[in-house]
Parts: C-alpha cells; sequence; structure tokens
C-alpha cells in the first residue's frame, strides 16, 4: 500500500541538484515507479553544467559496480580508461607504495572518465523516463516543511512556482543552497592549497598507471587517459595559482617536470588550465526533517586518493536502496526515523574518508623531521605487508564496510 502522504504530494522525491550526484540517483530509482522532479540550475547536457565539462574523474571500481547495479556500465565502459596499477612517492624522499589490480583480484583498481562523458550518459538516461521531471533551468527560492511534506519553491523564466513531496535530497553542490535555507551551518578546514586542473601529454605511454606524488606543495596526481594522455590535478600554494595559468606552456611544463619527475618521460603538451582552492567542508547536519544531504552539499573533501565523488555515489546507492525498499514496504521513506536509519550507515564510511583524505593531505605537507621519516617508512610497510596494502586498496576502491546492493552489482 502506496504512503498516503507522498499520494498526496505531487511528487515522491524532489532532487535539488541535477549534477552528477543528483543524476545518478535519479537514474538508479528510475525503475521504480517513484515520481521524480529535478530542479536544476542548468540546460541538462550543458556543458555550462560545472559537473559535466572536460575535467575528469576516477571512478573507484565500487563505484564502476553501483554503475553496473544500475546497468548503465555498459555504457560508460567503452569510453573509460582502467587503472591497472597505483604508484605512491613522496617526492626527494625513500619509500614507494604499489598497488595492483591482480593483487587485489579485480579487472581494474579504479576507472578514469571525462565528466561530460558520465553527464551525457546520465542526463539522457533521466530524460528518458515518463516518471522523472527536469525542471530546468530554475533556481531554488525557498523551502518549508511539514510533519508530512516539504514544499519547494523555485523561480523559473521569471515565474514562482510551488512543488510537494514527502522527501527533498540536496545534491546541489558545495555552496548548497538547500543548506543556506535550512540554516545547516558548516564545518570548513582550510588546506591553503589550490589545484590546477589540466591533462597532459607524455614523451612515455602511462601503461594504465595512476601516480599520485607527494611533494612539499601538496600532491601531484596522474590519471591514465586515452589516446596516451593523462588527467593531472597538482597541488600548489594560493600564491601560485595565477602565474602558473597565465605561464607560457613551455615553462610551465618544465616546472611540473622538476616536480614530478621523469617516470613518464617528458611532458610534451598540456591542454587547459583551471584552478580551485581546496578545503574541507562538512554539513554540521546531513539530514533534516524531510531532506537529506548528499554529495559536496554534505561533503567537499581534498582531491588526494580521488575519493570525494565515489563517497557521494555510495551515499546515493545507499539512500536509492533505502528509498526503494520503503516504498516497496508503503512506509514513509521521509521520515525522520527512515533517515536516521540511513544516516547511521552512512556514518562510518563518510568518517573514515573523510579522516583518510584529511590526514594525507597534511601528513605529506608536513616538514618536521619526525613526520617525515614516519610516513615513508608507513609507505614501506604499505608496500611491503599484504594485509596492510589488501586493506588499503579495500579503502580506497570503495568496497570496505557494510556495502549497498548496488555496489554488490545487484539491481535495486
Amino acid at each position: 500500500m502506496e504512503n498516503e502522504a507522498a499520494a498526496e504530494c505531487d511528487y515522491d522525491l524532489i532532487i535539488i541538484g541535477g549534477g552528477m550526484v543528483g543524476a545518478t540517483l535519479a537514474s538508479a530509482l528510475r525503475d521504480q515507479s517513484i515520481r521524480i522532479g529535478i530542479i536544476e540550475a542548468y540546460p541538462f547536457g550543458s556543458s555550462s553544467q560545472p559537473s559535466y565539462d572536460d575535467r575528469s574523474i576516477a571512478l573507484a571500481y565500487g563505484s564502476r559496480q553501483i554503475f553496473a547495479g544500475m546497468g548503465l556500465w555498459q555504457n560508460l565502459s567503452p569510453q573509460v580508461t582502467p587503472i591497472h596499477q597505483i604508484h605512491v612517492s613522496n617526492s626527494g624522499h625513500f619509500g614507494v607504495a604499489r598497488l595492483d589490480r591482480r593483487e587485489s583480484r579485480v579487472e581494474a583498481l579504479g576507472y578514469v572518465v571525462e565528466n561530460r562523458v558520465v553527464g551525457g550518459i546520465l542526463s539522457e538516461v533521466i530524460s528518458s523516463y515518463e516518471n522523472i521531471d527536469l525542471i530546468t533551468p530554475a533556481q531554488l527560492s525557498d523551502i518549508s516543511v511539514t510533519k508530512s511534506q516539504a514544499t519547494v519553491t523555485y523561480e523559473q523564466n521569471n515565474e514562482s512556482y510551488q512543488i510537494t513531496a514527502p522527501l527533498v535530497v540536496g545534491a546541489d553542490g558545495a555552496m548548497s543552497r538547500l543548506r543556506e535555507l535550512l540554516g545547516i551551518g558548516i564545518e570548513r578546514r582550510e588546506y591553503e592549497q589550490s589545484a590546477i586542473i589540466a591533462n597532459v601529454s607524455t614523451e612515455l605511454p602511462h601503461n594504465n598507471v595512476a601516480y599520485e606524488r607527494f611533494t612539499d606543495t601538496g600532491p601531484i596526481a596522474l590519471l591514465p587517459l586515452g589516446d596516451d594522455r593523462c588527467s593531472l590535478v597538482w597541488t600548489v600554494k594560493p600564491t601560485e595559482v595565477e602565474g602558473l595559468l597565465e605561464m607560457e606552456e613551455r615553462e610551465w611544463l618544465r616546472l611540473l617536470q622538476q616536480r614530478f619527475g621523469y617516470r613518464l618521460g617528458r611532458f610534451l603538451r598540456v591542454g587547459k588550465r583551471s584552478s580551485y582552492p581546496l578545503a574541507l567542508v562538512r554539513a554540521e547536519e546531513q539530514i533534516a526533517s524531510r531532506v537529506v544531504l548528499v554529495g559536496n552539499a554534505a561533503h567537499t573533501l581534498h582531491p588526494v586518493a580521488g575519493q570525494g565523488f565515489n563517497l557521494g555515489v555510495r551515499d546515493v546507492a545507499g539512500l536509492a536502496q533505502v528509498i526503494a525498499d520503503k516504498y516497496k514496504e508503503g512506509a514513509d521513506w521521509g521520515s525522520i526515523s527512515v533517515l536516521n536509519e540511513y544516516g547511521q550507515w552512512r556514518r562510518r564510511d563518510h568518517r573514515q574518508v573523510i579522516t583518510f583524505t584529511d590526514t594525507m593531505a597534511r601528513l605529506f605537507t608536513n616538514s618536521f623531521p619526525p613526520v617525515v621519516v614516519g610516513r615513508n617508512l608507513g609507505l614501506l610497510a604499505l608496500d611491503l605487508f599484504p594485509p596492510l596494502k589488501n586493506m588499503f586498496a579495500r579503502r580506497t576502491m570503495g568496497m570496505a564496510g557494510r556495502l549497498p546492493r548496488l555496489a554488490r552489482g545487484i539491481a535495486l
């Protein structure tokens, strides 16, 4: 029997934000006969949507399983580059750790794909289902909550509209408007670092190896892409950003070479460069009455080890399972008791991943001699002790702890 409060609403679920996290949630629930409304500020499939630009993301093996459980991996797989090995090193110091897919008994440790590819597939999927309404371009302007439902007010074409649902999910990014309207505060920890993002061409083939090289200003990540290109995330001091964005290509490549070394030979070319400041941002509450925050609206992480988007995808997989199960039971999936059940389930994963990325980001920029020696010994230990390496690999692959059905490749 369908939940009576939901039956009286315009939708069963309203998602604020149609970027990759919000669109993934809608895609996961597309076959559940659930009425979904998505409010998004940009036209779907538009290159102006920040989630769907030319940057690349590393999909953890666990995220691959989630997309497989959703029935979308066959669409993605021809356009991804698998990561067979991960090489972790510390510039100017001893200690190297190597992770290999064969040791973890998986076909790949992860996959690299351009945002626009994932965004394009998700946009195509959710645009083709009659139970999903795309309200775009539109801006959220207000939300009010009663015991049985949430009322969302949005602006579109200079007109104001209201829609209702028993549950509203905030997937509207690090600067979440929904979070602001609800008065949910954030914990913000500045890293005093910025990330330079670009694609680079190298002299030697990457051979499907991903590199994480720690330097005194932060990590440099090089992820394998097709055509022997690599996706670069170069962490620098904020005072260096403007100069690096405007610098002539040859000098820029020389500086990158100096920081990274010659494991891939010479750097030959660099594409468009962009940057963003780095900080740990965490919502003080991720669950409120009739509301859940997911993805960057709930937690924005340092890009070290590429955990941010993957944590958001696991949020979505867990929440989709809870909603689908409660829908089938005829229960109120937006009630605070149900949302607390979801929150308790996800809390441990959040805590472990946030602690892991924050510790890595801070540990490898600390120049205190005992810390330097300790972290180098830690890299050696990681490389030499298989149980430790296996635990580390499972964590980075998103395969640790209690997994949603989708993360085990099982449909909802």
